[in-house]
């Protein structure tokens, strides 16, 4: 059993920073692609940041340049650092693994920018 459990989210100002981390337990973490995804009210999930076993990393244009995504298999921990966070960074951001025909995802965390 697979289980992802997201940390870091909370309050912060516009042009502010957070970082999430997503802990994952199991033997999946090393072998599986890890992402970042976010859903504001109203709209449909998107993808926020994926990253592979081998590091090559796949950040959305509306956050490229401004988040960073990393894991480190030693910690089976994902992180998604958030820098000059805007308005419309604001959701619920949640954590994703996937192999072959498994994807599995977190509870999720709520980030809110503040203006």
């Amino acid at each position: 059993q697979v289980q992802l459990v997201e940390s870091g989210g909370g309050l912060v100002q516009a042009g502010g920073s957070l970082r999430l981390s997503c802990a994952a337990s199991g033997s999946i973490f090393s072998i599986a692609t890890m992402g970042w995804y976010r859903q504001a009210p109203g709209k449909q999930r998107e993808l926020v940041a994926t990253i592979s076993t081998s590091g090559s990393a796949n950040i959305a244009d509306s956050v490229k340049g401004r988040f960073t995504i990393s894991r480190d298999n030693a910690k089976n921990t994902v992180y998604l650092q958030m820098n000059s966070l805007k308005p419309e960074d604001t959701a619920i951001y949640y954590c994703n693994a996937v192999y072959l025909l498994w994807n599995y995802w977190g509870q999720g965390t709520q980030v809110t920018v503040s203006s």
